[in-house]
């Protein structure tokens, strides 16, 4: 195997497209063309967890959180970044980062708080627009099953629980082929009539290059019409954040109490408490406070998240608990989540979770 088999089997289910647009997701240092020895998965990439993997014999490295998250213009070693870009060059040591990307997943970090905490149904808090398309494209009636299935089979169509999607309608095409063309029907230099199906599908931008392709491949037509159209609908399962129910409502104190269980936290910082059960509940991994006021809008009763600064805390108004348990804590788990995903897949190698605790803030 190759690094590069473990990077496509990651991004199929994750895609880089759907990173948020400061991030920078994905291979950062290394060549996905090697042979892969072995993984080692952590939530950030240390020179500690660079020894780790040294040491375990892994030549890829894959974090949630990337090593270059900002513009580097020289790598003298003058930093720990730029340590640990030449440490792992000279140790043939890839680094894949899968940050936003995962977090924006219906699957990925906020699913995998959710668990935990025994959140029914989570649904995204807040979706993001701008990453579906509309492919429309007309076909003569004797093809129409052989080009849908083929669009099907290239994932398009697909609508959350849905696949198979698609909406057609019937027309007549004209067309005249001119000296050296090849038409499917026709004669040239004859006007040909010919009825036709209009098939339109909604299509991730990420996989519209191959759904493309696959269609052209199978279409009957030497020049094939066809539209691609951008759309500014939101995709309800990509998106920051999640909020779901409990399935019992738990008074404050009690919930508070759990969760410092869970997640193992030092401390919680929160807002006052409203006197109130806490029933639907709202969370982002990471630093989340930009979700505060779409908590608020979905009626939740509490907000759990990381990294909120202090006259964020007057945002609450008195109409959500706020709850903030740590950056780390709250993205700790995201380690065992790649793990079970990755050894789900593959056998034939090698994959470990790191032993250190990368979390660089500690509690007195």
């Amino acid at each position: 195997m190759k690094i590069s088999d473990v990077i496509l089997h990651l991004e199929n289910q994750f895609p880089l497209q759907q990173q948020a647009d400061f991030d920078n997701c994905g291979l950062l240092v290394g060549d996905k063309n090697n042979e892969l020895k072995g993984v080692l998965i952590s939530l950030d990439c240390t020179e500690e967890v660079l020894e780790e993997a040294i040491d375990i014999g892994a030549n890829l490295i894959i974090s949630h959180h990337p090593i270059i998250f900002k513009g580097l213009k020289k790598i003298t070693g003058s930093s720990s970044v730029e340590k640990i870009i030449i440490k792992a060059i000279q140790s043939n040591i890839a680094l894949y980062a899968i940050h936003t990307n995962l977090d924006h997943s219906m699957k990925g970090v906020n699913f995998e708080i959710a668990q935990r905490l025994g959140v029914e149904s989570p649904q995204i808090l807040q979706s993001i627009s701008g990453i579906l398309s509309k492919l429309s494209v007309y076909v003569p009636e004797s093809h129409v099953d052989n080009v849908k299935n083929t669009l099907f089979n290239s994932g398009a169509g697909a609508i959350g629980n849905y696949t198979e999607c698609s909406y057609s309608v019937g027309g007549v095409g004209t067309y005249k082929p001119e000296e050296g063309s090849n038409p499917f029907k026709g004669e040239i230099a004859t006007r040909e009539i010919d009825k036709e199906i209009k098939i339109e599908v909604l299509v991730s931008n990420h996989l519209l290059s191959s759904v493309v392709s696959a269609m052209l491949e199978v279409h009957p037509y030497e020049e094939v019409a066809y539209d691609i159209l951008g759309l500014d609908n939101e995709n309800q399962y990509v998106g920051s954040g999640m909020i779901g129910d409990l399935t019992e409502p738990m008074d404050e104190l009690t919930f508070l109490a759990k969760l410092k269980k869970v997640f193992q936290c030092g401390a919680i910082r929160h807002t006052q408490l409203n006197g109130k059960l806490i029933q639907k509940v709202a969370f982002c991994g990471g630093s989340g406070s930009f979700l505060l006021r779409d908590s608020i809008v979905q009626k939740a009763d509490i907000f759990i998240t990381g990294d909120f600064k202090y006259h964020e805390f007057f945002d609450a108004e008195n109409k959500i608990l706020i709850a903030d348990i740590g950056h780390y804590e709250s993205e700790q788990f995201t380690t065992e989540l790649i793990y079970r995903n990755l050894t789900e897949k593959f056998v034939n190698f090698a994959i470990h979770k790191t032993t250190i605790n990368t979390n660089p803030i500690n509690y007195f």
